[in-house]
């Protein structure tokens, strides 16, 4: 089962461990409190008669732990990492934590902590933590957070359920069958076919089904508009195809998607209230980074001077389309040999010859998209968005790839859904794969959404996922 969270599905298994991890950091500062000044628990009213509330300093503790655990990508329903991977990213996210937590309490002084509270604070957390952890990996993957879903149809639309394979896209329901739709090809496996005999409530009630979805090829025909107006009535949630799809796995399905669903489905806002968010993140993050990143920028300005000579160029500019297919030039940093398109445009690749030792190591850090701050800063970019791709090679995709100007909808950012979800894309198989994420941030876009997005960037940026 899936709840929305932030403008996205999230795995009421991640939630519940969200939910729970935030009360454990939560206690952990009394129980720190309580170590260090040797108190009982049922002392505490009376201790902070002397000290102050703890309540507030517990909120602030337990808010920024969550934030940290979610930048590395520890609530996220695409993550794949194995146990030791996890608890890796657990201490990472508590040594940043623990940073966090010092300067946030430095700057709100009423809400300082004593001398080694946090450090027993962070230490009872990460113990507790690991514990939370281990039990969650034993009990992630049982029935009772999973909806159990019919899906009605066998044909090719409802082979997109069937062939889900990631267990990411999985691990929100257990599929229990497909019912035949009258006069319907048959191409799922015939042993996960079931027969309704003319009782689909019937049915559902005995294989104990939480939600029905409907996959059929062509609802001209024999559409069962009573069986499944009968199971919506006994409790049994009954949902489209591509709404299903782009619920269990963050993307819109394009071998499935219809015109119909785009036009009179929820999403793609554009209102007033919503570009002004829109913006107001985009120019406090810009300037927040650009502040932040300042002496970052000046010493990749002076390595790329040392490694091509003072009269290289440092940065370069590039022809992207923007906005309503607008052009623009991008600003980044040179990570590549002056002579790299001497032949034409071309896709980056991995481990490509063209890029420069000092090059290599700024795209490994995402250093070289730095620049970008000040076009988004000038409102040709959005801080959070689709990636802009340069003219040449949307002209091609969007005559292959169906739907691939609808992208151009939303202004490009520096960072998006798709490149947090999917690796960097040199191919046109790659663009058609991210289009999907694209166009699912497109309909779900809200100011929430891009926050979620900014914070889990952390994650890209520190671990270095999907640079080439």
């Amino acid at each position: 089962m899936r709840i929305r969270v932030l403008g996205q599905y999230v795995p009421a298994s991640i939630a519940v461990l969200a939910a729970v991890e935030a009360a454990i950091a939560y206690l952990a500062l009394y129980a720190a409190v309580c170590l260090r000044f040797q108190t009982p628990i049922y002392r505490i009213p009376r201790l902070e008669e002397e000290l102050g509330a703890l309540w507030p300093r517990a909120l602030m503790f337990s808010a920024i732990v969550i934030l940290c655990l979610l930048a590395f990508g520890l609530y996220s329903g695409r993550q794949r990492a194995q146990l030791s991977g996890v608890l890796v990213r657990v201490a990472a996210a508590l040594l940043v934590a623990s940073a966090a937590v010092a300067a946030g309490f430095y700057l709100v002084p009423s809400l300082r902590l004593w001398r080694g509270v946090e450090a027993l604070a962070i230490l009872t957390a990460g113990l507790a933590l690991v514990l939370s952890r281990l039990v969650f990996g034993q009990a992630v993957n049982q029935d009772i957070f999973k909806r159990r879903v019919l899906v009605y149809g066998t044909g090719a639309a409802a082979s997109s359920v069937a062939s889900l394979r990631r267990s990411s896209d999985r691990r929100g329901f257990q599929l229990v069958g497909f019912v035949q739709a009258p006069g319907e090809t048959r191409t799922v496996p015939p042993d996960r076919v079931v027969d309704a005999h003319g009782d689909l409530r019937g049915l559902c009630e005995q294989l104990n089904v939480t939600e029905v979805v409907v996959a059929m090829d062509d609802r001209r025909r024999g559409f069962p508009i009573r069986e499944l107006l009968d199971c919506r009535l006994a409790g049994v949630e009954v949902t489209e195809l591509l709404t299903f799809l782009e619920r269990e796995t963050g993307r819109v399905r394009l071998d499935v998607l219809n015109p119909s669903w785009m036009i009179f489905g929820q999403g793609f806002r554009r209102d007033p209230l919503r570009l002004f968010s829109s913006r107001l993140l985009d120019l406090t993050a810009s300037l927040a980074v650009l502040m932040i990143s300042l002496p970052f920028m000046l010493l990749t300005i002076l390595a790329i001077k040392l490694e091509d000579g003072w009269r290289a160029p440092a940065f370069y500019s590039q022809r992207r389309v923007g906005l309503g297919g607008r052009i623009f030039k991008v600003l980044k940093f040179r990570s590549m040999r002056q002579d790299a398109e001497l032949n034409g445009a071309q896709w980056a690749r991995q481990g490509d010859p063209r890029v420069t030792r000092v090059g290599a190591i700024i795209r490994k850090l995402r250093i070289d998209e730095l620049p970008q701050v000040l076009n988004v800063l000038r409102g040709h970019m959005s801080f959070i968005g689709p990636r802009p791709e340069r003219p040449e090679f949307v002209a091609e995709l969007a005559e292959k790839i169906p739907y691939y100007v609808q992208r151009h909808y939303v202004k490009p950012g520096i960072t998006g859904w798709a490149q947090l979800c999917y690796p960097y894309g040199s191919s046109e198989q790659d663009a058609l794969e991210k289009l999907q994420y694209d166009l699912y941030y497109i309909k779900n876009n809200s100011l929430l959404f891009d926050i979620a997005i900014l914070v889990q960037t952390a994650e890209v940026v520190l671990l270095g996922k999907g640079a080439r």
